[in-house]
């Protein structure tokens, strides 16, 4: 079993990897919302990039996806889901526009964590406000 900021980072993970293009930018969303986010001050951030190699690792099982989805939910508390929810949507936000693949594991995400359509909606549209650009 995993800890809560393990869990937290396979989300991010999980959206980056989802259309096969993790991005510069999606990379850097990541590594910012673990120096920064208060969830993650006693995380050893050095621990990320292993982290995130267990989480690739596991994702290239055949039933990859359902075992990382089941382990972040076992991993969590159930007051962090909209946590992680939300930063699986800033990862989606970090590029100029989410891909399709982006947006369907963000529902795959949402259902498997239980968050409600609107809640969801909240956090959606604070991601969106927090990663805009002119």
């Amino acid at each position: 079993m995993i800890n809560h900021h393990s869990a937290l980072i396979y989300v991010m993970v999980l959206v980056s990897a989802s259309d096969a293009d993790m991005t510069d930018l999606e990379l850097e969303t990541i590594g910012e919302n673990v120096r920064y986010l208060p969830i993650f001050r006693d995380f050893d951030s050095t621990r990320l990039v292993e982290v995130a190699r267990e989480c690739t690792r596991i994702l290239a099982d055949s039933d990859g996806l359902d075992s990382v989805l089941q382990i972040v939910r076992d991993a969590l508390p159930q007051r962090l889901y909209e946590t992680a929810y939300a930063v699986a949507c800033d990862i989606a936000a970090a590029d100029k526009s989410a891909s399709q693949e982006e947006i369907r594991m963000l529902e795959i995400i949402r259902h498997k964590l239980g968050i409600d359509r609107l809640s969801a909606a909240a956090i959606e549209r604070g991601a969106r406000a927090r990663h805009m650009r002119l």
